[in-house]
């Protein structure tokens, strides 16, 4: 089997699969976000490690625009259209015609609510936006959700296998009740999920806890996605990677921490580390981080960790 069977031999309930698959993911230097540097350090990145996918970094951030400073302004979200998305377009038509034969071929997505938070400048809050006036701020996600869908689409075209689609706004602290996550940020997640799911054979569910913990992932249990991947450390509790997958229904991956040994370890205690994961994970089971890693971890820490996770 090539790397595009094993991994889907995981979603798949008719096949047993032959080993179990790793994957991690870094940022790369602003000059290598996009072009053919970017493309061909995606590439030496996925091959030097040797893992069981091509995962696309997004760098197309949403510039910061001053003009939003109530919820009332978020009417005025600009909608961007496909120009604004071409080099990051680009980049995965690169990428997919490089290394779809051997791997699937991953695009990160992040959230409209993402976005929206790219979209503000840092002394102001979309939280509070949303707690004062939430039909205002909605008028925002709607645009970004709608162009969202455009760069979606669009990638779907050049030929993606699926998206890795990054998921915030139900961490602990982030509101004070699960209504406002309801009202303004889980609608618009769904659009978006539900149209890849509809069109595309492998997709990841990310639930990001880059900024802030979780308490509880109920909230997300029913969102689309063939795979969970989320931090098992929870704010009071940690959870075991058989425990996630039961809880989301389908294969858990992760298992390491991104800030842990992964970053600052040896090659050998990260060996170390990933086979005391493996030797209780599930059979459908992704080796990885619980979300990117920071970009000056050593290759070969995470090629030693995928290492681990083949010879399971």
């Amino acid at each position: 089997m090539n790397k595009r069977d094993t991994v889907l031999s995981l979603i798949d309930k008719n096949q047993t699969p032959v080993r179990t698959p790793a994957a991690f993911f870094l940022h790369f230097p602003p000059s290598l976000h996009f072009g053919q540097g970017a493309i061909d350090k995606h590439l030496d990145f996925f091959r030097t490690t040797d893992m069981d996918f091509v995962k696309i970094q997004y760098e197309q951030n949403y510039p910061v625009l001053t003009e939003i400073q109530r919820p009332e302004d978020w009417a005025d979200m600009p909608f961007y259209t496909l120009d604004f998305y071409k080099e990051q377009l680009g980049v995965v038509e690169g990428l997919v015609k490089a290394a779809k034969k051997e791997a699937l071929v991953i695009l990160t997505l992040y959230s409209p609510f993402m976005c929206a938070r790219h979209a503000l400048a840092d002394d102001l809050s979309i939280e509070q936006h949303i707690l004062d006036n939430p039909q205002a701020v909605k008028k925002g996600m709607q645009t970004i959700t709608d162009s969202l869908m455009g760069f979606v689409k669009e990638a779907i075209h050049l030929g993606v296998d699926g998206f890795y689609h990054s998921t915030q706004g139900g961490e602990h602290g982030r509101f004070d009740s699960i209504e406002p996550f309801n009202e303004c940020i889980r609608p618009y997640d769904l659009a978006l999920m539900h149209e890849i799911e509809h069109a595309c054979i492998f997709n990841i569910l990310h639930v990001c806890d880059y900024n802030l913990p979780y308490a509880d992932l109920a909230p997300f249990v029913d969102y689309p996605g063939h795979i969970v991947n989320t931090n098992l450390e929870l704010v009071d509790r940690t959870l075991t990677p058989r425990e996630v997958a039961k809880l989301f229904g389908r294969p858990f991956m992760g298992g390491l921490g991104r800030l842990g040994v992964l970053a600052h370890g040896t090659p050998d205690q990260v060996k170390q580390a990933a086979q005391e994961v493996l030797k209780s994970a599930p059979d459908r089971f992704i080796l990885g981080a619980d979300c990117t890693v920071p970009s000056d971890t050593p290759w070969e820490n995470l090629k030693a960790a995928i290492s681990a996770a083949h010879a399971r």
